[in-house]
């Protein structure tokens, strides 16, 4: 004689399996033939992608005026004169200004 854990385990677990997979495929099948009835991208997916293509150029033009700042301070800084060494300062004179 077979053992019932033999026949009711998998019982148990593959009949949920097999119903919620059946589920999801059929699900699947239903989400893709609505997504065929549009017949492609409706009007206001089209308006959308026009305003995030908008958006993304203004960010390029804006990130293109950042790197060209950048450069020009980078610039700045390099052809900057050194700065006077301590002999140099003591040379042209401080001046102490009381408290």
């Amino acid at each position: 004689m077979i053992p019932p854990e033999i026949v009711i385990v998998p019982i148990v677990f593959g009949l949920p399996s097999i119903v919620i997979g059946l589920r999801m495929v059929l699900r699947h099948k239903e989400k893709m033939a609505t997504l065929n009835s549009d017949g492609g991208r409706s009007f206001d997916v089209e308006a959308r992608l026009d305003r995030i293509e908008q958006a993304v150029e203004a960010i390029a033009i804006e990130m293109e005026r950042v790197g060209e700042g950048q450069r020009f301070v980078t610039k700045l800084l390099a052809e900057r004169p050194t700065p006077l060494s301590d002999a140099q300062s003591l040379q042209r004179g401080r001046v102490i200004t009381p408290h």
